[in-house]
């Protein structure tokens, strides 16, 4: 059986992380998982809390690695604990010591970036602005490149996203 890939998807807040990994999974034919975070403020009816981070990230990498026995060939991931410790920093000004230990766990065939380029849209208690979209947009490549994680960048319409992925997706074996 050939293993599954996994696709890390990250971007700010409104940069169509989601879209582009639905779109991705129905393409090959294959599942997403789903930013938790979206689900957690939804059932909490509230943003969370510097405690509540560890927690969501974990979440997280539970159900992508439930989805992973589902998945055939690709696994699309709507973040991973490195956006939580992104958003740590942004908003406590600190990681905690057990999500720190998460995002660095950044093991994922190939990294997707979603542009910051079409319009802000609010969302519920979860989204900020467009300035802290950008800003946030910002963090994510300094910290992959920091990092060292090797990343494409994807811009323009969903159609047009979904084209570049495609391409780089069909070499890898």
């Amino acid at each position: 059986m050939t293993p599954v890939l996994r696709v890390a998807i990250l971007g700010a807040e409104s940069s169509g992380k989601s879209t582009l990994a639905a779109a991705l999974a129905s393409h090959f034919g294959t599942v997403w998982v789903p930013e938790y975070l979206r689900e957690f403020v939804d059932t909490t009816g509230r943003v969370p809390r510097e405690d509540d981070q560890y927690q969501i990230a974990l979440t997280q990498m539970a159900r992508e690695d439930a989805a992973a026995r589902q998945a055939t060939r690709f696994l699309f991931c709507d973040t991973t604990p490195l956006m939580t410790a992104i958003y740590s920093r942004w908003y406590w000004n600190r990681v905690d010591a057990q999500l720190s230990v998460l995002e660095r766990r950044h093991d994922y065939a190939m990294t997707l970036v979603t542009a910051p380029d079409g319009p802000w849209e609010a969302d519920g208690l979860q989204r900020e602005s467009a300035a802290v979209r950008q800003t946030i947009h910002e963090q994510v490549l300094q910290m992959l490149d920091e990092r060292a994680i090797g990343y494409t960048l994807v811009t323009g319409s969903l159609e047009e996203r979904l084209v570049q992925a495609v391409r780089l997706l069909t070499f890898i074996h």
